[in-house]
């Protein structure tokens, strides 16, 4: 912190309350009623915040006006908070505390904000969160906090600098996201592209024509031998790779582990199956298990396994298993219904391994690039934080470029 800028207690330079405690309505009965949830990634939809009914004298002492500040107090987002600037009529709810700084002291609530963004800021909620039952931080932990208070032209002058710094990272990372969607886009274009334009020399069969029937195995009946079990949880959907599967023995084995796998399978879940948890079934994971909770497709010898592998991923695909699946709470498709989806491919295995090679080669250069970005993204971040610590050590000394 800068030596020549005062130090105060927050109580010294702001009144603190505790929301108001209500039941929410989607009609409005009343004015709006912020809560932790409507706050999302900086910002709320106030057309998504419900209404609650509240009498005169309550809605005065909770009502929200621009310049207040709202602070989460407990669960997971604790210490996150929220710098109201046009709100409509409204107040807050219980799990939020709101500050509002008093008109006698020259702080300005957008630097305020700023400084709940810190380091230094973050370190003293968690250790205020110790010891808290349900990992909170109450009103009068928050008033004991330490803030920076220095010369009003100075509390300008930071505002100004961080508001153009941060724009031009928030900028810079919109143009990472928008040139990572337009390669996921690629990929995702060609993929749905191949199977939905077949050409003259293609053969069009159910799914279950050109599988092997697969084999069932119960682990409980080797008590003393070591599984890797592959649960429905243990597959993203994101890398459709198997990521996170479990050792177990024999004898501690669910009852849904039963279906035996082997290198080259293709594993699909049939438990809410729009969520598209695939993925081809490596070397390590031979003769091993997964659960009933996936099809396991092992390819005929006239269908190249990855064009299957592929085939899974479409829009087509995942449009059936959205019609077809039932069960509000736990949707599922049956492996009787998956083996009746058509597929086509060329009957030629060069042309099959060509299609693959090219969206093995999409598929790198996506993966590529979201790793580059996401790197990017990060040393955004690190950029913003280190940023906003160096404006808290009164070290912005110009604007940046």
């Amino acid at each position: 912190m800068n030596e020549g800028w005062k130090i105060m207690k927050l109580r010294e330079v702001a009144r603190i309350n505790y929301g108001f405690t209500a039941s929410a309505s989607d009609k409005p009965v009343g004015p709006k009623f912020l809560r932790i949830t409507d706050i999302q990634n900086n910002l709320v939809d106030w057309d998504k915040v419900p209404f609650c009914k509240i009498d005169y004298e309550e809605i005065s002492k909770h009502k929200l006006v621009a310049g207040d500040i709202v602070f989460a107090r407990t669960g997971a987002t604790t210490g996150k908070s929220f710098l109201i600037k046009s709100p409509p009529a409204a107040v807050f709810a219980s799990y939020l505390i709101r500050l509002r700084i008093s008109t006698a002291i020259e702080l300005l609530p957008e630097f305020l904000y700023l400084f709940f963004q810190t380091n230094e800021y973050w370190r003293n909620i968690k250790i205020g969160m110790i010891g808290s039952a349900q990992g909170g931080f109450n009103a009068s932990k928050l008033a004991g906090l330490l803030v920076p208070l220095p010369p009003l032209h100075e509390q300008q002058r930071i505002i100004a600098i961080l508001d153009q710094a941060f724009a031009a990272i928030a900028k810079a990372k919109e143009n990472a996201e928008k040139n990572l969607k337009n390669a996921r886009e690629v990929f995702e274009s060609y993929l749905n592209s191949v199977f939905a334009n077949p050409g003259e020399d293609w053969e069009v069969k159910r799914l279950g024509e050109v599988s092997h029937k697969t084999e069932t195995i119960n682990p409980i009946l080797i008590p003393d031998k070591d599984f890797i079990y592959v649960d429905v949880s243990s597959v993203s959907n994101k890398t459709f790779k198997i990521a996170n599967a479990s050792l177990i023995k024999g004898k501690d084995a669910p009852s849904r582990a039963r279906k035996l796998i082997k290198t080259g399978d293709i594993i699909f879940a049939t438990v809410r199956p729009t969520l598209r948890r695939i993925a081809l079934i490596p070397e390590r994971f031979n003769n091993q298990v997964c659960s009933t909770g996936f099809f396991v497709l092992r390819a005929k010898e006239e269908i190249y396994n990855m064009l299957m592998f592929y085939f899974l991923q479409t829009n087509s695909f995942n449009d059936a298993m959205k019609l077809l699946q039932k069960g509000a709470s736990y949707p599922a498709v049956t492996d009787g219904e998956v083996k009746e989806q058509i597929i086509k491919y060329p009957k030629s295995m060069h042309a099959q391994h060509s299609i693959v090679l090219k969206l093995k080669e999409l598929s790198a250069e996506t993966n590529k690039l979201e790793t580059i970005t996401q790197q990017k993204l990060t040393d955004l971040e690190e950029l913003k934080k280190s940023t906003l610590q160096k404006a808290f050590n009164g070290e912005l000394n110009t604007a940046l470029s």
